[in-house]
């Protein structure tokens, strides 16, 4: 895998945890809903970050799909949890495999931020899930 490949699989990651967010939104109330509304605002600017990436390095931008299939059906907040959750792990491998394949500092940069705020959200809903432990060791693994 490239660095270019790694960045294109990162920008996939953060439209499907834009969507999978904007989803889970009807299934959650109060603190739990403002937090998905700020995590929305986060994975754009993360996404429009890799995207200008993308387009310094003269590749196209990545555009989000119509939808994407979540890994369950969410039919309340401890399942919309568990969505936003796989979202998070995704991210963080998707990082995880960027950090790796960055061929410049601003593009680590970039990944370790990534994996590192992907790392926290995911916390943050394994939290909202009741799963034990809220961390992992190394994140993206």
């Amino acid at each position: 895998m490239t660095s270019t490949d790694a960045l294109n699989n990162a920008v996939d990651a953060e439209n499907a945890a834009v969507f999978t967010l904007g989803v889970i939104t009807a299934f959650t109330t109060g603190s739990v809903r403002a937090a998905v509304a700020e995590q929305v605002a986060e994975h754009r600017v993360r996404r429009d970050q890799l995207n200008d990436v993308l387009v310094q390095e003269g590749q196209p931008e990545r555009i989000a799909a119509a939808g994407y299939k979540l890994p369950v059906d969410v039919t309340d907040q401890n399942t919309a949890a568990q969505a936003a959750l796989a979202a998070e792990t995704d991210c963080e491998k998707a990082y995880r495999v960027l950090l790796e394949q960055a061929d410049s500092n601003p593009v680590r940069q970039i990944a370790v931020d990534g994996l590192t705020d992907s790392a926290l959200r995911a916390a943050y809903w394994r939290g909202i899930a009741k799963q034990s432990p809220l961390t992992e060791a190394f994140p993206g693994q």
